[in-house]
């Protein structure tokens, strides 16, 4: 099948889009100003070598939950890897809730996972991440509405603008057709955002095997902002 190009338009979700309330007050309302390329843009910052690529080992014993093995690669626009790149990674536990002041959600707390963690890519620009599938959650951005199960992930590659915030989810969620932040994303990219089950990435017996790769910039990026 041939290749078609996109465009970022076709790719990354509108700055305003209703059904996603949160939108709606921090959409710009003015048109946006294009600034000239800054030499800062090339620059890229330095980050030390300190890994948490393994979620399930903060407590005194294991967390409860799904666990499960989260492998890819970090790709630049013309498809090279991107070596020494932080990958921040951040979640709810297994019942759907964060270690977190703000989140009300009556669900239990697990002591024994934090729901956060970072890496740096390899040479061939690969991250590997251990941790438990995070459940779903209510939120109130519309009547009944669950947020589907997603891991939040922070990028910086080796130039500030080589920057990117998004979300992964997993197949087969039903959770995403009534998602608002999943949906915002313009229908031919939402596959960009959805992870691929890869069994030989898992530990036989103890956890299943994920494959997602992320590309930060150019007309085949990963959505951004979602």
């Amino acid at each position: 099948m041939p290749m078609v190009e996109t465009s970022a338009a076709d790719v990354h979700p509108p700055y305003l889009y209703p059904d996603y309330k949160s939108t709606r007050l921090r959409a710009p309302s003015q048109p946006l100003v294009r600034v000239a390329p800054s030499p800062l843009e090339a620059v890229g910052p330095a980050f030390p070598r300190h890994s948490e690529a393994d979620l399930t080992t903060w407590g005194t014993s294991t967390p409860l939950g799904e666990r499960m093995v989260l492998v890819g690669r970090v790709l630049d626009e013309d498809g090279r890897p991107v070596r020494g790149a932080l990958v921040e990674v951040w979640q709810a536990n297994a019942s759907g809730k964060y270690p977190h002041p703000v989140d009300d959600h009556d669900a239990p707390l697990d002591p024994n996972f934090l729901g956060k963690g970072q890496v740096l890519t390899d040479d061939e620009g690969r991250y590997r991440i251990v941790t438990v599938k995070p459940g779903a959650y209510p939120w109130q951005n519309h009547a009944f509405g669950w947020r589907p199960a997603h891991i939040h992930f922070s990028l910086f590659g080796h130039a500030y603008a080589q920057r990117l915030i998004t979300q992964m989810f997993f197949p087969g969620d039903p959770l995403l057709a009534i998602d608002p932040i999943f949906q915002s994303v313009p229908e031919g990219a939402r596959h960009l955002l959805v992870a691929d089950l890869d069994l030989e990435q898992g530990i036989e017996g103890v956890a299943l095997g994920y494959r997602w790769d992320m590309v930060l910039r150019g007309p085949r990026a990963t959505p951004m902002g979602v």
